[in-house]
């Protein structure tokens, strides 16, 4: 087994909890009594005492009370209650509306929740959307902590839409604040966060320091699998792709312990059996696993391990191109064409031809704005120094294909060369995906 190369920093509870620091305030001590339950797995008390503190006539301020509901609503996002957590976070903005004495620090928080809310939907544009205002909230009161939540939004919003440049550079940002601590949430959302975006960009080893920080920190460990729950099945392939099966055995451990001790959050158990399936490659379960998940992207990816695991069953074909088929067709409705690309690449190499591969994100500022979206992607990984297999092997598509889709780049663009689409393309001035042509 690897050894953990750091310790990452969890943040104190009022950073998390944004509530006042009256010990006699009964809101307060009932949010810090939340936070604690959470904190020790206990997910169904922490929410049941987050509920209560939401409830109680605060003997502060219109924040305290705005705070509590705010992180009552966030823990509900958590666990995939949408309905449950779309209402608490309308009450705050009733709250915030009749109380114009509600603070910055309230509104930046309830407009991150809001995108991690929609985010967790598939509802990526508004995610972005609301990540973008609550970073203008954060900055304009000098709540600089509430940064890195923001940006995590942003950047897994930007990858799952193929926007690469636009997720890359948050990567090594999100890991420096993980490692510091300096996050008002969760600093495992936010070492996942980095962790996958450095995985896509040079395979589970580049990613290998913080996959094994998290799994060798009971804390941080703990913390992730209660709030996200594709992360037990990424970690049981990431860390499988570092050869230790000991740490994959280990997330499936501490996965399972969880969804037991909490029985019922479906979330909670959809993501112990999704992760359990992949260790034992029972596609069956895997099968189960996706239609436990009420998260909509969790769903697919389970969609896909399932494809991948009945592929590899020659018997077994038919399941495979069924469960392919649902896994596309789930990361098209969370709009995550990066996703179903990919799945749509296996579904070929099955023989399965679905039409036009899912569009990605396109680039602004390209002075031609001739570029499809694809176009734009290659152009985008090329300008970063990858050769043509490995823009193929992140586009899922040939390094031919590349090769092709790179001539026509260099025409439209008038340029000769990688080094000349280099400059040009760093001249460019924003990557938000509203420029390129539809394809």
């Amino acid at each position: 087994m690897l050894d953990s190369p750091f310790r990452l920093r969890l943040p104190p509870v009022f950073s998390v909890v944004p509530v006042c620091r009256n010990s006699s305030c009964e809101t307060a001590r009932l949010c810090e009594s939340s936070f604690s339950a959470w904190s020790r797995g206990d997910l169904e008390e922490g929410i049941r005492l987050a509920r209560t503190a939401g409830r109680t006539e605060p003997e502060d301020t219109v924040d305290c009370e705005g705070s509590a509901r705010v992180w009552h609503a966030a823990l509900l996002v958590r666990v995939r209650d949408f309905s449950s957590a779309a209402r608490v976070l309308a009450d705050v903005d009733e709250l915030t509306a009749e109380r114009p004495e509600a603070g910055g620090e309230l509104v930046a928080a309830s407009l991150l929740c809001a995108a991690d809310l929609a985010f967790a939907e598939g509802d990526v544009p508004t995610a972005v959307d609301l990540a973008r205002k609550g970073v203008d909230q954060a900055q304009r009161t000098g709540l600089h902590r509430f940064l890195p939540d923001a940006h995590t939004v942003m950047a897994l919003s930007a990858l799952r839409q193929g926007d690469m440049g636009v997720s890359m550079e948050f990567a090594n940002q999100l890991r420096d604040c993980a490692l510091l601590g300096q996050t008002a949430h969760q600093p495992s959302q936010c070492a996942w966060a980095a962790a996958q975006l450095l995985e896509v960009q040079g395979g589970a080893t580049s990613a290998a320091q913080l996959i094994v920080g998290i799994v060798l920190d009971d804390q941080l460990l703990l913390e992730l699998l209660a709030s996200q729950p594709a992360a037990a099945a990424w970690l049981v392939r990431a860390t499988r792709q570092l050869g230790d099966e000991a740490l994959a055995r280990r997330v499936v451990s501490v996965a399972s312990a969880l969804a037991a001790r909490n029985g019922g959050l479906r979330s909670v158990a959809a993501a112990a059996m999704h992760a359990a399936g992949l260790l034992e490659r029972n596609p069956e379960q895997v099968v189960a696993a996706a239609d436990l998940h009420l998260d909509p992207w969790a769903a697919a990816s389970a969609g896909e391990d399932a494809g991948k695991l009945f592929a590899a069953r020659p018997a077994e074909r038919e399941r495979a191109v069924e469960a392919l088929e649902s896994a596309a067709d789930g990361y098209a409705n969370t709009a995550a064409p990066r996703d179903a690309r990919r799945v749509v690449s296996r579904l070929r190499s099955l023989g399965v031809r679905r039409g036009r591969y899912p569009q990605y994100t396109g680039q602004t500022g390209v002075n031609t704005s001739a570029l499809t979206r694809t176009e734009a992607a290659v152009a985008e990984l090329v300008s970063q120094g990858f050769t043509n297999s490995q823009v193929g092997e992140r586009l899922f598509i040939s390094g031919h294909t590349v090769a092709f889709h790179l001539k026509k780049i260099f025409r439209k663009m008038n340029v000769a060369s990688r080094v000349e689409l280099t400059r040009a393309w760093s001249q460019v001035p924003a990557r938000a995906g509203r420029g390129a042509q539809a394809e």
